[in-house]
């Protein structure tokens, strides 16, 4: 082709004009100087704003029109105002990061700043003072953090949950919290951190962690575990039978294993039950039709099949259901919960991948205080901090002390948070260092 960047800007006008579908991508190879279409669906693209001649297409009637729900983001793509770009297409655009860096040779600018980054890693507050290791280390921590993982978690059954008592919205938080509706399904908490070395308890990756924090309920969780059991049928007319089962069954357990069982062989809401002990009484028929040989035909060929508590596992019972499944088959859930207290060995994080340990839990009485008699509730250790190079951290640490004296979020966004210096400022206005540090 002659002039293929003539022919692709008339395509893109065309599809700006809404004559071409609005998700078909048009680039120029730059080495051959082909001209590549693409309509297929599974291709990423993102939204950019178009910008000619210097200045962004999206101005503040548009934003104002959006905020009173008279325009729509889709109007917006319809106008021609903002586009959907692949990678492929992007190559041949010069996209600016904010307002102030557009220039006339710029194409495109970014919707904000924070859309560069991830779900999660746009909730690590002040993300752009990190290096990016540490944004991936804490965008995974967050993933793996304890929360209100489901509001309905009490109905469901999930296999191996967890969910935190009173987790908390971080006092230093991003836009991300707001539009991802954060507070409906918080995880982790506020905590007091002390960066100091304790006798050498907390060297390498270890924490120290207060133990009247624990008492009043820092970082408790309950540990849910469903169990299931289901009649089977075999062929024979043979079947699996929920009961208790007979004394003269193969494999038969101690009358002390099987106490919680009522008569219809399933345990009660709220008995307490520790390793070994039977849940929900089963029997099943031989395994083999060929072990019934063994037996003569007034003896009893059922096998003992219940389902028990596992090895090293305590709780209550939580929940038991009734039901079945999509054959027919009758099946019995039942839910065991179990209230966890951090104990040595269990794992802490920020959210910017300060990971640590619990290396040693120490009484109240133990621990360094302020002037004012503020105990924390966690000491860690201060070599992790050049080691990460994790700056944000350091600020959060001032905002989240700035938030508590003030009673009020920080502003933690990602490219467009607020001044650290503002903060530090503030700071000493309460009659704090401006660098947090206390004696």
């Amino acid at each position: 082709m002659d002039n293929a960047e003539e022919f692709r800007d008339k395509i893109i006008a065309e599809r700006r004009r809404g004559a071409l579908p609005e998700r078909m991508s048009v680039q120029v190879a730059e080495v051959t100087g082909d001209v590549n279409l693409e309509t297929g669906k599974g291709r990423v693209q993102r939204p950019l704003i178009v910008v000619k001649n210097g200045k962004p297409l999206l101005t503040d009637a548009h934003l104002t029109q959006l905020r009173k729900h008279e325009l729509s983001w889709q109007d917006l793509v319809k106008q021609g105002v903002i586009e959907h770009l692949d990678a492929a297409e992007e190559e041949n655009t010069l996209v600016a990061f904010t307002a102030s860096d557009l220039t006339e040779a710029h194409t495109h600018m970014e919707v904000t700043p924070l859309a560069i980054l991830g779900l999660c890693t746009s909730l690590v507050p002040f993300a752009n003072y990190n290096q990016s290791a540490r944004l991936n280390a804490g965008s995974k921590n967050q993933k793996q953090a304890l929360g209100l993982y489901a509001a309905n978690y009490l109905v469901r059954m999930d296999m191996d949950t967890n969910v935190l008592h009173e987790a908390q919205m971080p006092i230093v938080r991003s836009d991300m919290h707001i539009i991802s509706d954060y507070a409906s399904h918080p995880s982790g908490q506020n905590m007091i951190v002390a960066i100091m070395s304790y006798k050498g308890y907390n060297m390498e990756d270890a924490i120290i962690i207060n133990k009247a924090s624990l008492d009043r309920g820092l970082a408790r969780n309950t540990y849910f575990r469903p169990s299931v059991a289901e009649e089977l049928r075999y062929s024979g007319g043979l079947v699996d039978e929920v009961c208790i089962p007979d004394k003269d069954v193969k494999g038969y357990r101690s009358e002390k294993d099987y106490r919680y069982l009522e008569e219809d062989g399933i345990i009660y809401p709220e008995a307490s039950v520790q390793e070994e002990d039977v849940i929900i009484g089963k029997t099943s028929p031989p395994r083999f039709l060929s072990g019934m040989d063994e037996y003569s035909l007034t003896s009893n060929i059922r096998r003992e099949s219940s389902v028990s508590m596992p090895h090293g596992e305590k709780g209550k019972v939580d929940f038991v259901l009734l039901t079945e499944n999509d054959e027919g088959n009758r099946m019995v859930q039942v839910r065991i919960r179990d209230q966890r207290v951090p104990e040595i060995g269990d794992k802490f994080t920020s959210r910017h991948g300060q990971k640590g340990v619990i290396g040693l839990i120490v009484p109240q009485s133990d621990m360094p205080f302020s002037v004012s008699g503020i105990t924390p509730d966690i000491i860690f250790s201060p070599h992790g901090i050049p080691s990460r190079m994790t700056i944000a951290h350091l600020i959060e640490l001032v905002g989240g002390k700035l938030g508590s004296l003030e009673g009020r979020y920080i502003d933690g966004t990602a490219f467009d948070a607020e001044d650290p210096d503002a903060l530090r400022k503030a700071l000493v206005s309460h009659g704090f260092r401006e660098s947090g540090t206390e004696q």
